[in-house]
């Protein structure tokens, strides 16, 4: 299996990024896809995550502003990011895990995720 994310970069408080995650080597559909981040001397928090029945969940301190989607073929998860903030301020990871708990099980337990990405940066400036 194989994540590949893309879409970081630096934007000013109140911008819009989009960052998107090319995932391979599935032969199964049965799994969630989730986007993470890490900021410095920071641990690694779920963000949002989607299911196999396309069913989004977000953590508090993004929900209403960041968006995740999942194409049809779910070959390419994306993550809207809307109103950023300097506390957005984060490398963004994208993971994958085959479910046996609920979705905001895992989005709560950043370290449970079975595949990641390398991560992109993105950086809010006030």
């Amino acid at each position: 299996v194989q994540l590949v994310e893309s879409g970081g970069g630096s934007v000013q408080s109140g911008g819009s990024l989009r960052l998107s995650c090319v995932v391979s080597g599935y032969t199964y559909s049965g799994y969630y896809v989730a986007w993470l981040r890490q900021a410095p001397g920071k641990e690694r928090e779920g963000v949002a995550i989607i299911t196999n029945d396309g069913t989004a969940t977000y953590a508090a301190s993004v929900k209403g502003r960041f968006t995740i989607s999942q194409d049809n073929a779910k070959s390419t998860l994306s993550l809207q990011m809307d109103s950023l903030k300097p506390e957005d301020t984060a490398k963004y990871y994208c993971a994958t895990k085959t479910p046996t708990y609920s979705a905001d099980w895992y989005l709560a337990r950043p370290w449970s995720f079975d595949y990641w990405g390398q991560g992109t940066q993105v950086t809010v400036s006030s």
